[in-house]
């Protein structure tokens, strides 16, 4: 269950068997159903997650009642609520796995522990923290500008198994589209 993991730790810094080994101890294995709960709003997030298999869904709900996705995290990535993680304030996000998961699950302290004295840890960790950040800014400055039919060429272009393995309900609440108006539009394309 760990080789994934570290794999990707190998494919990202140059690390020893020993290190990777030693890493991987603090990581513990995590089955999930469709749709189980790893964090709800309010609550202050204490885990980091590598998914091994399935996806993570990171999503709030407005007073609306509708829901609005931040991000999907699929296979061979971490995820966390990071707001919630690092600053250990309540979570104003749900985070959810869409689909059966097996995930490897680490407590915030001993992955900060790991960040502080491995530093091929510290590395993969500013990647994270790095990438989050463009994920954000892309979001931001490319969503804002574009008309809906460019943000559904957008996920065809940049994130296609979404439509594959994604309800046209989550894929529209990331894109801020009405499902109706995704099929629409996904059928002029």
């Amino acid at each position: 269950m760990h080789s994934q993991l570290e794999e990707y730790f190998k494919t990202r810094t140059e690390i020893d068997d020993k290190t990777l080994s030693y890493i991987s101890s603090y990581f513990k294995i995590k089955k999930t159903k469709r749709n189980e709960f790893l964090l709800k709003e309010g609550e202050i997030c204490k885990h980091f997650y590598f998914i091994n298999k399935g996806c993570i869904r990171l999503f709030n709900i407005n007073k609306d009642g509708e829901e609005g996705t931040r991000y999907f995290h699929f296979e061979d990535a971490f995820g966390t609520a990071l707001p919630s993680l690092i600053n250990q304030k309540p979570s104003y996000e749900f985070m959810q796995t869409i689909e059966p998961s097996e995930l490897l699950v680490i407590n915030r302290e001993d992955y900060f522990h790991l960040v502080e004295i491995v530093p091929q840890f510290a590395i993969v960790y500013r990647q994270i923290l790095e990438l989050a950040y463009l994920k954000s800014q892309e979001r931001i400055y490319c969503f804002q500008s574009l008309e809906a039919i460019e943000k559904v060429r957008w996920v065809l272009t940049n994130q296609s198994k979404w439509l594959t393995r994604l309800s046209n309900k989550m894929v529209a609440s990331y894109l801020g589209l009405t499902p109706q108006t995704l099929s629409r539009l996904k059928s002029k394309l």
